[in-house]
């Protein structure tokens, strides 16, 4: 019988409730996967989905199963990809936030504080920043903010996000705010074109 040939609405509903929660569950699951969530911290770019993921220097087969998905999500930090815009290739967060530069700070200590990081949130990480597409590992750090969290560096500069950008946009290049010029970022870490 079907859920609209039930004889009991009540029953109905319970069904009803029962498979979009499954549906959702499975929805959440398949986005984590696709997003990359496999495997724990590394220097390199995740693997194409549906293949394993170990570190970079194992031989282990991809046929080992990897830790549960709890377990490797708090491990990895924040991945930083690139994207083409109006100004050419500039680094992205795996969200589409365009990620930027403050050319008033001259080493990776962040200077953006208070109102100024209220407009320009920091990117944050949790475990060692990913690396994809085109973004370089070898130009990916982090530095430590006055408040003890953990901030995204690329080529020596703390990363920052606009707070009252769209995802996939890049409006803000250019911008001077908080006694600095704010610019977007590209793979071998310089400002991009104006």
């Amino acid at each position: 019988m079907t859920c609209g040939q039930e004889p009991s609405s009540r029953r109905c509903s319970a069904v009803t409730v029962v498979i979009v929660r499954n549906l959702a569950t499975v929805l959440a699951l398949s986005a984590l996967v696709l997003a990359g969530c496999g495997g724990g911290e590394t220097t390199t770019p995740p693997p194409p989905s549906g293949q394993a993921s170990s570190p970079a220097t194992s031989n282990t087969p991809a046929t080992q199963p990897t830790p549960p998905q709890s377990v490797t999500a708090a491990a990895r930090g924040t991945l930083v990809t690139t994207a083409d815009s109006q100004f050419g290739e500039v680094l992205f967060d795996d969200t589409g936030q365009a990620i930027y530069l403050f050319d008033k700070e001259q080493t990776t200590q962040p200077e953006c504080y208070d109102e100024c990081a209220d407009a320009w949130p920091p990117v944050l990480t949790e475990g060692a920043p990913v690396p994809a597409l085109g973004a370089r590992a070898d130009e990916l750090g982090t530095t430590t903010r006055t408040d003890g969290t953990t901030q995204v560096t690329y080529a020596g500069h703390p990363l920052y996000y606009y707070a009252h950008e769209g995802k996939n946009q890049v409006l803000c290049h250019d911008v001077r705010e908080f006694g600095g010029l704010w610019l977007a970022v590209t793979p071998s870490g310089e400002a991009a074109a104006l």
